[in-house]
């Protein structure tokens, strides 16, 4: 209960959220040495590929991760119950119910926003997962989708995961267009709605309740926790500017007295790139996140260079990462 007590009360003030093909092992890695406390969150794995593929490889993460959310797809209580004791039983800090994605191809499987449209499964589902995992279970969710009703359809949602015992919930603040837009045009196009969500806490005060969608800096995220909502989940930003969302992210959100900066980080990053590639993994795989690290900074332009064109290339390793700090060092000096 205590580990419980402070996911809700600290952990779920600040979080990176999950993103397809982005928010891999190698990127939360990462992502953990800019901060010790933002929560951190997989891309979304799908029970069915848990339990019908048995793709337990899916779960596998580092320990230096923690504190460390799984995102679960599904629609089958069954499966997500069996699905969530999984992560459970893996390490993972909270298992969380996927009905927010747009994609075809989450629609087809009956996954993510389309469950907007039916808020008693998903409080089946959600109860399910509570009932098998002992570890937190949590929603993130869009208002609503297509043609229905935002201040309809989402207090009722909540209405009903309050019901099954859920105690937090993470909603972007847009509607989805199941159809018409794809998935990059629904995190745009659509209009946010940050009061709306911001009024659920006054009706759900013993919910904590976190808001996502086009918030790109610690500012903005602290303007929404100084006006009540309990938590700031932050996507693009957080990776395409890692420095600028992470860094001080420790001491302006949770008042830690932790501080790092990117140089730092990246030769943190070297030890692990090197077991990496030991392993048998490309250096590819781990630069394509670090990408970012440096925006804004003299050299970015040749650090992003350096990194993209050459971590492709066959014995490529942390030497290639180590010239372009170099570099980038350079430059700033210069």
């Amino acid at each position: 209960m205590e580990k419980l007590t402070k996911s809700v009360v600290s952990l779920g003030r600040l979080s990176v959220a999950p993103m397809m093909d982005w928010t891999d092992r190698h990127c939360r890695y990462l992502h953990r040495l800019m901060s010790r406390d933002v929560l951190l969150y997989t891309e979304m794995v799908t029970a069915p590929a848990l339990i019908r593929g048995g793709a337990l490889h899916l779960l596998a993460f580092n320990q230096e991760e923690h504190p460390v959310a799984l995102q679960l797809g599904g629609s089958s209580p069954t499966e997500l119950a069996a699905a969530a004791r999984l992560g459970a039983e893996a390490g993972y800090d909270e298992i969380n119910l996927n009905v927010g994605c747009p994609s075809d191809r989450v629609q087809s499987g009956t996954f993510g926003a389309v469950l907007m449209k039916t808020p008693a499964l998903v409080a089946e589902c959600v109860a399910a997962m509570i009932e098998a995992s002992p570890v937190e279970v949590t929603v993130k969710c869009r208002i609503g989708v297509d043609d229905q009703n935002p201040c309809d359809v989402l207090p009722n949602l909540l209405e009903k995961l309050q019901a099954v015992g859920m105690r937090r919930a993470t909603i972007h603040a847009r509607k989805a267009w199941l159809h018409g837009l794809s998935p990059k045009e629904n995190r745009d196009i659509p209009p946010l709605d940050y009061a709306l969500v911001h009024s659920m806490k006054k009706l759900f005060p013993d919910m904590h309740l976190s808001i996502n969608g086009g918030i790109i800096s610690l500012e903005q995220a602290q303007v929404h926790l100084h006006n009540g909502i309990d938590g700031v989940m932050i996507g693009r930003a957080a990776y395409h500017t890692p420095a600028d969302v992470l860094l001080g992210a420790d001491r302006l959100v949770f008042a830690r007295d932790y501080a790092t900066d990117a140089e730092t980080v990246v030769r943190q990053m070297l030890p692990y790139i090197d077991q990496h590639l030991i392993s048998g993994g490309k250096l590819n795989q781990i630069t394509r996140h670090m990408l970012g690290i440096f925006a804004g900074r003299p050299g970015a332009k040749a650090w992003r260079r350096a990194l993209s064109e050459g971590a492709s290339q066959s014995g490529a390793g942390p030497t290639l990462v180590e010239a372009a700090l170099t570099e980038i060092l350079q430059s700033a000096a210069a």
